[in-house]
């Protein structure tokens, strides 16, 4: 579906230079001497590589019809993840290569959203914050919780995470999933 640089807008899928890139930030570019243009910051949906691309006003576009649809994780077989599909219960297994990193912070029945170009799933959507339980971690110092001094934590899918000096061994922390920083200690 072809459009033009004005159509576009955070969250848009496009094909450039034979890639799928989903728009991750935007800006429409005014400068004091020159044509305006649009300033996007993309992102390779098969690499995860973000790119800047520079696009002029009114250049062709071409736009891909992504159509999101509800799914459950339910366990990983080898390089492929299966999931459920939440209406009518049917399984699809996804390449973990496909999942990218993401895949450090799903566990089992999960809900998430596969993204579909046809048939074919390009992406998967995680919650922007998940709770994980930590499954190792060395014990705090007591009285070392003035600083900002962080250690190493792993968690119950294997991810290592930087966690605060406090956080101990059984205790469920939340965990953004976008860059997999620590954001608190959850209470059960």
């Amino acid at each position: 579906m072809a459009g033009t640089s004005s159509d576009l807008r955070v969250g848009a899928v496009v094909k450039l230079n034979g890639e799928l890139m989903k728009v991750v930030k935007y800006e429409h570019v005014t400068p004091g001497k020159g044509p305006a243009h649009h300033q996007c910051k993309l992102r390779n949906l098969k690499t995860g590589k973000m790119y800047e691309n520079r696009f002029r006003t009114g250049e062709t576009v071409e736009f891909i019809r992504v159509e999101n649809r509800n799914y459950q994780y339910l366990y990983r077989d080898g390089d492929s993840l299966f999931f459920m599909n939440l209406d009518d219960y049917n399984q699809i297994p996804v390449q973990a290569d496909i999942i990218g990193d993401d895949k450090d912070y799903m566990k089992e029945n999960q809900d998430v959203q596969l993204s579909f170009v046809g048939d074919e799933v390009i992406a998967v959507e995680l919650p922007s914050a998940v709770n994980l339980r930590v499954l190792h971690t060395e014990p705090g110092l007591k009285g070392d919780t003035a600083t900002n001094v962080l250690k190493p934590a792993t968690v119950e899918t294997g991810a290592v995470i930087q966690v605060p000096l406090f956080i101990n061994e059984n205790e469920m922390i939340r965990v953004d999933t976008t860059n997999g920083n620590y954001i608190e200690r959850v209470k059960e």
